[in-house]
């Protein structure tokens, strides 16, 4: 049966469908209507659209229990990459916006992030703890080359001498090793880069505009060769699609220089299901079922469960066997669980500004 207009894959996208976000009182499906108009008539290129996002505060703070960190920025809300299997899709409901191509085609920024970062930190009685950088959506997506905003918060960062982890799956990243480098020598900096295949075919339809598996090893290698603390993230790993991976993508990880290692199972929140289940129609129909058989197999039979603790590793035979093999290759390999040399917020200092009462001593 052939795949509706409206369902094709789109050139350089990860979604192919719009639908509408789950808080809206109207409900978008797409059909062709025979005449070319609608959705289905949409180009098979989909151009990205840049927003300002006026947010007046730039730390977010979270106290879920499986998550280690309790603050974060973001300094995008949606991702061009557009990884189909990207957890923060629903986010973009909030806005109301579709998880789908919205999510990776209209993308928001915010150009006062680093003003808004500088003014919480010199709030009185802030307590210093790292800050996640790029916890939701990635730090260092395309628009990013142009608009320097991860940059401009690093800045801030250093100059405050405030610790920071990363997670990023894009080589621009490189274009601040400067500033990484002189902020890891003061135990203020952390990296992990995520690889979720070194399969590069199968890496171009799942996450079409995030660097190749080859450019996000070497710079791991280039990160790790400035001092820079770095480790690899596995990331997602999918049943019966890319599982197979994880011991290739920890050895060559660790050859180009990362020494800590993680790695997440498939999350599938509110309307990503459908989003994953349709790209499967799309890119593996002889594996969809099974895939989504094994990911329910690790969530108590549904695709996916939120309960803390579970929902990033799941349970059940093929999660506990995941888990053994992952810490089996770390051991080989010689990886750690954690960092060894944690991040120092102790070196916290506001820098002085003009204005500021001279010191006594």
């Amino acid at each position: 049966m052939d795949m509706p207009a409206a369902l094709m894959p789109r050139k350089g996208r990860g979604a192919a469908s719009n639908e509408t976000g789950r808080f809206e009182a109207e409900k978008r499906e797409a059909f062709d209507d025979g005449w070319g108009s609608g959705e289905a008539a949409m180009a098979e290129r989909v151009a990205t659209t840049l927003s300002v996002d006026a947010t007046r505060t730039i730390i977010a703070r979270n106290d879920s229990p499986d998550i280690g960190f309790d603050r974060s920025i973001n300094p995008y809300r949606g991702c061009e990459h557009g990884c189909i299997y990207c957890y923060a899709r629903p986010s973009h409901a909030y806005l109301g916006l579709s998880p789908g191509l919205d999510f990776e085609t209209r993308i928001f920024y915010k150009p006062q992030a680093a003003a808004l970062l500088a003014a919480e930190l010199r709030k009185k009685g802030y307590r210093c703890r790292p800050i996640a950088l790029g916890s939701n959506t990635d730090p260092y997506q395309p628009a990013e080359r142009r608009l320097g905003i991860t940059r401009a918060i690093l800045e801030v960062l250093r100059d405050f001498r405030h610790p920071v982890t990363i997670v990023t799956k894009s080589a621009l990243i490189q274009r601040d090793i400067d500033i990484l480098a002189d902020m890891a020598t003061e135990r203020l900096a952390i990296v992990t880069v995520s690889v979720t295949t070194l399969d590069r075919g199968l890496a171009r339809y799942m996450e079409p505009r995030a660097a190749t598996p080859e450019r996000r090893l070497e710079t791991i290698a280039a990160l790790a060769a400035a001092g820079v603390p770095t480790g690899v993230l596995a990331a997602p790993m999918i049943p019966a699609l890319n599982d197979s991976e994880m011991e290739e993508i920890l050895a060559r990880a660790y050859a180009a220089g990362a020494r800590v290692a993680g790695y997440t199972l498939l999350r599938l929140p509110l309307e990503l299901k459908a989003l994953f289940k349709e790209w499967l129609e799309s890119h593996a129909p002889d594996k969809a079922l099974h895939v989504l058989s094994l990911v329910a197999q690790c969530h108590g039979g549904r695709i996916y469960d939120s309960v803390w603790s579970k929902r990033m590793t799941g349970t059940g035979p093929y999660a506990e066997m995941l888990a053994a093999r992952f810490d089996r290759a770390c051991r080989r390999l010689g990886f750690h669980a954690r960092s060894t040399d944690p991040l120092d917020t102790a070196r916290f200092r506001p820098p002085p500004q003009r204005g500021d009462q001279l010191a006594l001593f």
